[in-house]
């Protein structure tokens, strides 16, 4: 019987193959209690499986095939570095003497309760870093186990394998690389995660967050993923089968169209010039800009340098980095968003503790402004950096004007000190305020005079204006990017920038999606940032587009209050070729 699973599309394209399952290895973990004699030798049990794990960490970083996307080396580099934290080198063999129990038994207890905290946090990025805690513990636990190092051996997979697991890690990609598999599905995972950031640099079908895909899909059996809708088709009818072999074909056909506008100008029909731009998270990122198509960073979210570490970076640490960006750019430029760090992030060198509402609380700019020495530390690195390529600071989460001032004053204050001892720096350096309140949207034209460019973050202006948590399963269905009061919002930021002649991106998800491309040409934006998987999607609409045909579609949208109007116009709109 054929069954049909849901999930969320993160690598693009079709793929029909046969289901490969990979084992489970933390499922029914038993609990064995120890004899007092025997805890000593349990807890060395257990720092041999930590050695070990480190040991196939640092090897499989030490042998990542050329071709593999710029962000697993940072991945595996993280996961060694969580291996060393103390939550979980450490608290387990302190479970193991407590509790006299087995070491796996340890394990996953303290795997469980880390897990718990993640779920309970409300930033994106941090809550889908609980699976890199899982996949670092599953690799300990296999060690425990006796059955260490590959999870399955290339050369026994074929271009048509389709893998079928809970979850994968960095680790594991590593022997995708080389294996040429079709397609892989997973039952966790979410938009933020590294599985769907490396599915999407592995340029593979994919399909994550299906919950149940591992219970209900056999060894061998046919399986679809549609990587574009983020579905899994198991066992399907002939008639599915032989549409998706269609889709397959046309999906190839337009990917092959694609590369042909690698190196062509993103203009429209009438002559627009159009700016498409990259986002990065890591140094190392920037290598994948130059062949995506982009012309430079639109941004660079400078908090993943302070994430998921014990001291905080050192202003040279930062320095470094952001001059690696800057110097890689060539002279295009670099968006760089100020740390957007706050309760739910909250690395362990801040030492805040959690708020009853972390997304409500001392966040993004507030958080700058709450720790002026660390904020100035920041602004000093980067325009240091300024004096080694076109780099732009972006100040995150801006409520209204006092706060933009502020951070302004604060800049000023990291120019002196820099005078002081005599730092280069860009004197003329871009600064922008990113536009994710509804509140900042609606008052943008007090910002108008302070600031050299506007980005829109449309994940949080959506979420903050529907009161909507996207990775609430219960809600999420409810997050839409086209509602009118959200475009109303984009709409008159853009007009009102434009009218200044400030000039202003969206940087948030909706910038990368090729569907809803017309609709932002047509509301005037010229400044597009997104994934770098995204950019020749969104540079093919562009060529296609005249701006002249999509007004009156486009304006027709925006005077709409009506969801379904406005679904069935965006529909409309694409559906014009060459509009």
């Amino acid at each position: 019987m054929s069954i049909i699973l849901h999930g969320v599309a993160v690598g693009g394209g079709i793929a029909i193959g046969r289901a490969h399952l990979l084992a489970q290895s933390m499922a029914d973990v038993p609990h064995v209690q120890l004899d007092e004699g025997e805890v000593a030798l349990e807890q060395l049990r257990f720092d041999e499986a930590i050695r070990a794990t480190r040991r196939e960490l640092e090897m499989l970083r030490g042998s990542i095939p050329q071709n593999a996307p710029a962000e697993l080396g940072a991945f595996l580099s993280l996961h060694i570095m969580l291996l060393g934290d103390v939550t979980l080198s450490h608290e387990p063999r302190e479970i193991i003497e407590t509790q006299r129990c087995n070491a796996e038994w340890a394990l996953k207890s303290q795997c469980d309760r880390l897990v718990e905290q993640f779920d309970a946090m409300d930033d994106d990025y941090l809550k889908e870093r609980k699976h890199d805690v899982l996949q670092v513990t599953e690799r300990i636990f296999k060690n425990l186990r006796g059955h260490g190092g590959e999870l399955l051996a290339p050369d026994l997979l074929s271009d048509d394998t389709i893998l079928v697991t809970h979850d994968l890690s960095p680790a594991d990609m590593v022997y995708f690389k080389e294996a040429n598999i079709a397609a892989f599905i997973t039952d966790v995972g979410g938009a933020t995660s590294h599985t769907a950031i490396l599915g999407r640099g592995l340029d593979l079908p994919s399909v994550i967050a299906l919950h149940h895909a591992r219970e209900l899909i056999r060894e061998d059996e046919t399986v679809i993923v549609d990587g574009v809708q983020g579905v899994v088709i198991v066992a399907p009818e002939p008639s599915v089968l032989a549409e998706y072999r269609r889709r397959a074909r046309a999906w190839r056909e337009k990917k092959r169209k694609l590369s042909r506008v690698r190196k062509a100008l993103p203009n429209t029909q009438d002559g627009t010039d159009i700016e498409l731009l990259a986002n990065i998270e890591l140094p190392s990122d920037v290598e994948d800009v130059p062949g995506s198509g982009a012309v430079g960073v639109g941004l660079f979210r400078s908090e993943f340098l302070f994430l998921g570490r014990d001291t905080l970076p050192s202003e040279e640490e930062q320095y470094a980095a952001y001059r690696q960006v800057a110097e890689a750019l060539k002279g295009a430029p670099v968006t760089v968003r100020t740390m957007d760090l706050g309760v739910d992030k909250n690395p362990k060198w801040l030492g805040r503790s959690s708020a009853e509402n972390p997304a409500l609380g001392l966040t993004g700019i507030r958080l700058c402004l709450a720790e002026p020495l660390m904020f100035r530390e920041q602004l000093r690195a980067l325009l240091r950096a300024s004096a080694h390529g076109k780099i732009r600071i972006l100040f995150p989460m801006v409520n209204a004007l006092p706060e933009l001032k502020q951070a302004l004053a604060q800049l000023e204050y990291a120019k002196a000190e820099l005078r002081e001892v005599g730092f280069p720096f860009a004197e003329d350096i871009e600064v922008g305020a990113m536009i994710e309140i509804p509140s900042a949207a609606l008052v943008v034209g007090s910002f108008l005079k302070h600031v050299d460019f506007l980005s829109i973050g449309t994940n949080d202006l959506i979420q903050y204006t529907l009161a909507i948590d996207r990775n609430d399963d219960a809600v999420s269905h409810l997050y839409d990017p086209i509602h009118p009061a959200v475009l109303k919002l984009i709409a008159h930021t853009i007009k009102t920038a434009t009218r200044a002649g400030i000039p202003v991106s969206v940087c948030g998800e909706m910038a990368g999606d090729a569907r809803l491309t017309r609709l932002l040409l047509g509301m005037g934006l010229r400044r597009f940032s997104m994934h770098p998987a995204c950019v020749l999607a969104v540079k093919q609409v562009v060529r296609d587009t005249h701006l002249d045909h999509i007004a009156p579609t486009v304006a027709r949208m925006l005077r709409s209050e009506d969801p379904d109007r406005i679904a069935d116009l965006l529909q409309q709109l694409n559906a014009e070729p060459d509009a």
